[in-house]
């Protein structure tokens, strides 16, 4: 069992920058895949970026170059740095991690972008 816990959001300005942190209770050496996804009310939960085991990433088309997905694996923590922040990025950010056979989601964290 591994538990993700978001960290990281809050409110920024326009143009501002935040980096998110997702902490794992246990190993993800082994995930096939780390993400970030959001969701906004009344939405549905969209992708933001992954990260392969491989270190591979892809990213929404919305926010590539602006924001940059990582991993550490010996600190068990995926990590999101998001730039040039706009207004569209608010939403709850959640973590979440794939393995062969199971898969986790972290509670989510709050990220507001005022214009």
């Amino acid at each position: 069992q591994v538990q993700l816990v978001e960290s990281g959001g809050g409110l920024v300005q326009a143009g501002g920058s935040l980096r998110l942190s997702c902490a794992a209770s246990g190993s993800i050496f082994s995930a096939n895949t780390m993400g970030w996804h959001r969701q906004t009310p009344g939405n549905e939960r969209e992708l933001v970026a992954v990260i392969w085991m491989n270190g591979r990433t892809n990213y929404a088309d919305s926010v590539k170059g602006r924001f940059t997905v990582s991993r550490d694996n010996a600190k068990n923590t995926l990590y999101l740095q998001m730039n040039s922040l706009k207004p569209e990025d608010t939403a709850v950010y959640y973590c979440n991690a794939d393995f062969i056979s199971q898969h986790y989601w972290g509670q989510g964290t709050q990220v507001t972008v005022s214009s």
